[in-house]
């Protein structure tokens, strides 16, 4: 098939019928996604498949090689199962030669990380790590501004994620809130919120965290708070709760600098409260009153914005924006943040962290 520019229209399977697949099958069923299209969806269970199938007029299927067996013309793979099953599906696939894409975090240990990036590079094919909110219109207009120069020296960089997660939201399955398949709120909920912090501010060079389980029955912990220390110099605050009550207050960052501070707030870091610099000119107004968008739900607008660019760069064999090498630095960061609250003390990210029960059963 053909799209209307020309170029080849992509055939996209989804392995795994979850709550995050929605957004996935919304996009390209319902053919919001110029270049790509769903072929076909799979999940262990079939009834959930079925449904979501249906739904979209698309092949449902309980085992992901019979899936791609019977679909040998698919381009791209997207795996939307439990986190700590990303690394071991990847690695079972990658060799039908299609390119991958995988919601975050795209593993739960930094060995599962460098081995799905071997083999993807082994197989020449392109992986894509899901960061929607890098595509999010303010933050894109952030990056610009600390990519031009004008904050100056950066100061401090915050994210704070105050969302409400209920017990019914993680009785929904097993493995949420598990270290073994899920990991908290650092890597859950907040994964997203330290990329952009990263990504924003640089390199980091050392973390300090503290987390707990403040409402939730589950493993891991439910709240955390961390101080980072930047390779620049800057210092960094990480905030993170499922903990709010009575319902969800804000997913946002803030950046500041010495000639400029900036604000995006909403609930998936979409709406610009804040953007001021000594040097304001006749574009930032203009700025301001187009970004001030909030998003009709926790995930944003982002998902359409970042499939747009997976078939740019597939049509166009580009870089991606976030890529496995890039998706790598923020579980890197988390890995180090669960070190710091395992041991209590600061861990370098130079240094392998002793202690990370992320990803591991042996708990």
């Amino acid at each position: 098939m053909v799209s209307s520019d020309g170029n080849k229209t992509l055939n996209v399977v989804l392995v795994g019928c979850g709550r995050i697949a929605a957004k996935h099958a919304e996009l390209l069923g319902g053919g919001r996604i110029a270049g790509a299209r769903l072929e076909a969806v799979c999940d262990t269970l079939l009834p959930r498949a079925r449904i979501m199938g249906d739904q979209y007029g698309v092949s449902a299927y309980d085992d992901m090689h019979r899936m791609l067996k019977a679909h040998p013309r698919v381009d791209i793979i997207s795996i939307l199962t439990p986190s700590g099953d990303h690394a071991r599906h990847l690695l079972e696939l990658v060799g039908y030669g299609k390119h991958m894409v995988i919601e975050k975090p795209m593993a739960l240990t930094l060995g599962d990380a460098d081995a799905m990036i071997e083999a993807c590079a082994r197989h020449r094919v392109k992986l894509f790590v899901v960061k929607q909110n890098r595509f999010n219109l303010p933050v894109q207009r952030l990056k610009e501004a600390v990519d031009q120069g004008r904050f100056g020296k950066l100061v401090m960089g915050t994210v704070r994620v105050r969302w409400c997660r209920r017990q019914d939201y993680y009785d929904q399955a097993a493995w949420r809130g598990t270290w073994a398949q899920d990991g908290g709120v650092f890597t859950n909920q907040a994964s997203h919120h330290i990329d952009l912090l990263e990504w924003l501010m640089g390199d980091v060079a050392s973390v300090f965290a503290r987390g707990t389980t403040a409402l939730a029955r589950i493993e891991t912990e439910d709240t955390g708070a961390a101080v980072i220390k930047f390779c620049n110099g800057a210092l960094g605050i990480i905030e993170a709760t499922t903990a709010t009550r009575p319902k969800d207050l804000e997913g946002s960052i803030s950046i500041l600098g010495e000639r400029g501070s900036v604000v995006i707030e909403g609930f998936a870091v979409n709406r610009l409260r804040t953007w001021q610099f000594e040097d304001q000119g006749p574009l930032d107004e203009a700025i301001l009153r187009t970004s001030s968008e909030n998003p009709p739900d926790v995930y944003g607008f982002g998902h359409k914005a970042q499939y747009d660019h997976i078939v740019d760069c597939i049509a166009h064999d580009r870089k991606a924006l976030v890529d496995g090498v890039e998706g790598r630095k923020s579980l890197e960061v988390i890995a180090a943040l669960y070190g710091s609250i395992e041991t209590g003390r600061e861990i370098f990210l130079k240094d392998k962290p002793e202690k990370c029960r992320l990803g591991r059963y042996d708990r």
